[in-house]
């Protein structure tokens, strides 16, 4: 009989060597080997009792496939279907990865409790069903047809899945999961490509979605081999401070829809609440007469909402002045302060600079740039920008504001939500159709006549 043979796995993308290497040669990450024993046996001999469905498989030619519409399941909640492309497809497989304690558990128990009239099993390797209980009596109501098991035991949980037949399955997690035909401990890179194979040889062949919640290493990646990310339909992933009320979910890949959409939550003591109009709850009331704030209409994924930028410059009290950006980078920063030296001809070498988006979001869209520089010289100055004025654009190494995309999607925003006047490049205003907007619109084509616009 042949024996069992150890292999040493990269934890960074899970290429297996003969021997350890300080260095990987597939992805050249630094002290990423663990030893791992592979069994003289076939892993393939996981059963979940679906394999009768498989049918026979044979070559088809492309032109007589016929290609109809996924048909997909309704979470019962709009931000979740939305990053997710209208709903989980048929024999899908979604991984939910984020910091601890940021929502994952408490978004997918949501979803469990509010589809009425589906069979919902919900695997936790985790929790105990009391502790489930007592979350789910805070976030929701007990109508559902939702079955709670704590197990981990993959072959445990497929046969309660034969015994529940289910419409959804939810394992939280996939780290905590392990299955017999592999020795290693649960969350080592075995197990979880084990695992996650087995669970999407399931879903593929009974056509049921599973949702499964992903642990993350301190990096931000999802724990556990590279191939998990590429075997799974669909990864999102939470992003937000835990200390801030906002969450954002993202899709970093979907097979069955765009990877632009985002979903906003905001945290209270009875669960995540969808947040529709994010614009309300991002800008402050009381910003009037206070200097270093500006007012952006952005755009994340494919819907727009204004954001309320900070920055405060003050007189350094050190040799070297500090910079210092909370949800911008700070790459970007140190840029526009070098064009507000150079092309407008403000100097700040011996000034702190310090910037934070409001709402303690992230934000990656380069039409900020201009409401980053306007609250950076209203700080400096000390002078407050009219608060019923609004701006977007992206700001160029010579000083030009460059035009932005979806131009008319951030004006009918900032429209709705009663700003007077938005500033936005004067080629965006050029190719905007001429009718009434409800808003004043200044087009600039520089720095300079931005500055003149709002501080006079």
């Amino acid at each position: 009989m042949a024996k069992d043979k150890k292999v040493y796995v990269c934890t960074a993308c899970g290429a297996d060597y003969p021997k350890a290497y300080g260095k990987c040669p597939a992805c050249g990450q630094w002290n990423t080997f663990v030893e791992q024993t592979i069994k003289s046996e076939p892993a393939s001999r996981i059963q979940h009792g679906y394999e009768e469905l498989r049918g026979a498989v044979k070559p088809r030619k492309i032109t007589e496939i016929d290609v109809k519409a996924e048909p997909r399941l309704d979470t019962m909640n709009g931000e979740l279907n939305r990053v997710l492309g209208g709903g989980l497809v048929k024999g899908s497989l979604v991984l939910i990865g984020g910091e601890p304690g940021i929502g994952k558990s408490t978004l997918v128990l949501q979803v469990a409790l509010k589809m009425k009239g589906k069979k919902i099993l919900y695997a936790s390797g985790e929790e105990s069903v009391n502790q489930l209980k007592m979350r789910a009596e805070r976030v929701g109501e007990m109508e559902s047809e939702c079955y709670i098991v704590s197990e981990t035991r993959l072959e445990e949980i497929f046969s309660h899945v034969k015994t529940v037949e289910p419409d959804l399955l939810i394992v939280d997690s996939i780290q905590t999961i392990v299955t017999e035909t592999a020795e290693q401990s649960a969350g080592s890179i075995t197990q979880v490509r084990e695992c996650s194979g087995a669970l999407l040889k399931f879903a593929k062949e009974s056509g049921i979605p599973v949702l499964m919640i992903g642990h993350i290493t301190k990096e931000g990646s999802i724990a556990g081999p590279k191939i998990l990310e590429h075997i799974v339909d669909t990864v999102l992933q939470f992003e937000g401070d835990r200390h801030y009320m906002y969450r954002i979910l993202r899709a970093h890949k979907n097979r069955f829809g765009s990877t632009d959409e985002l979903a906003i939550y905001e945290m209270q003591g009875s669960g995540l609440r969808e947040v529709t109009n994010p614009s309300e709850l991002l800008l402050s009331k009381n910003n009037e007469g206070l200097s270093g704030v500006a007012i952006s209409a952005m755009i994340e994924g494919v819907r727009p909402f204004l954001i309320e930028v900070q920055a405060l410059v003050s007189t350094s009290a050190y040799g070297v002045p500090q910079r210092s950006a909370t949800g911008f980078d700070i790459r970007r920063m140190n840029m526009l302060l070098a064009v507000l030296e150079k092309r407008a001809g403000f100097k700040l070498p011996q000034k702190d600079v310090f910037l934070n988006i409001a709402g303690g979001l992230r934000v990656n869209d380069p039409a900020i740039d201009l409401a980053v520089i306007a609250a950076v010289l209203s700080s400096n100055l000390d002078i407050a920008i009219d608060p019923s004025v609004c701006m977007t654009g992206e700001v160029g190494l010579s000083g030009e504001i460059r035009p932005v995309n979806r131009i008319e999607q951030r004006v009918a925003e900032a429209a709705k939500l009663g700003f007077k006047r938005i500033v936005i490049p004067e080629f965006n205003r050029q190719q905007l159709p001429k009718r009434n907007w409800g808003i004043e619109i200044i087009g600039v084509n520089k720095v300079e006549e931005a500055f003149r616009t709002l501080f006079g």
